[in-house]
C-alpha cells in the first residue's frame, strides 16, 4: 500500500501533449468539486515568457520550462495513481522504481516562483548570439560593417561588437536586433 501524502509529483507526457494532459487532469479535479476530500488539487505546466527575434521583430512567446512534463499536486494513493496514469498522453510518473518520487519543496517553490516571477516582471530576453561570432550590422550608423561579438548583455538586450573602423578595431555597443 502506498502512503497518502499531499505533495507535488512530476508526470512525464508525450512531447507536445502537456496542455492536453493538463486539461484532462483539470477536468478530473472539477469532477471532485462536490467531495470533501480533494485527492488531486492542482496541475501546472511550468512556462516562461521569452522574447525572440523573428523576421527582425521582437516577439514574446511562451515556452515550456520542462517540455514533456506536467506537475500535479495530489495525495498519492492507488486511486490517484490509476487516475493520472490512465489519462491519454501520460507516459508515467517520474521516480525511481515503481513508486513515484515527490518533488522537493525547494524544487517546486523554485519552479512555481519562476512562473509567477516571469508573469509579473519583465520577460527574459534570449539573445541568439555568442562570444566570438562574426556578425554583420544591418541598421544604424555602422550598417554594412562586419564585426566580432566580444560581450553579450542579456539584461540590456545589447551586444558589444568589435568592428574595423579606418583600419583600427573599435568596440561598439549595439541592440541585438
Amino acid at each position: 500500500m502506498i502512503m497518502a501524502e499531499s505533495t507535488w509529483y512530476a508526470v512525464q507526457t508525450y512531447s507536445g501533449h502537456e496542455n492536453k494532459v493538463q486539461r484532462l487532469i483539470q477536468r478530473r479535479i472539477e469532477e471532485q468539486e462536490g467531495s470533501d476530500d480533494k485527492e488531486i488539487r492542482a496541475v501546472v505546466v511550468p512556462t516562461q515568457d521569452v522574447v525572440e527575434i523573428r523576421n527582425g521583430k521582437r516577439v514574446t512567446v511562451t515556452r515550456r520550462l520542462y517540455p514533456g512534463y506536467v506537475l500535479v499536486d495530489m495525495d498519492l494513493n492507488e486511486r490517484t495513481m490509476h487516475t493520472v496514469n490512465n489519462i491519454q498522453g501520460v507516459i508515467k510518473f517520474v521516480g525511481s522504481g515503481k513508486a513515484p518520487q515527490p518533488l522537493h519543496e525547494e524544487e517546486i517553490n523554485k519552479i512555481l516562483g519562476i512562473k509567477v516571477e516571469k508573469d509579473d516582471d519583465e520577460t527574459h530576453e534570449e539573445i541568439p548570439f555568442h562570444l566570438g561570432q562574426v556578425v554583420e550590422v544591418t541598421q544604424g550608423p555602422f550598417s554594412d560593417f562586419s564585426g566580432t561579438i566580444k560581450e553579450v548583455y542579456p539584461e540590456k538586450g545589447k551586444v558589444k561588437v568589435e568592428v574595423s573602423l579606418f583600419g583600427r578595431p573599435t568596440s561598439v555597443e549595439l541592440d541585438y536586433t
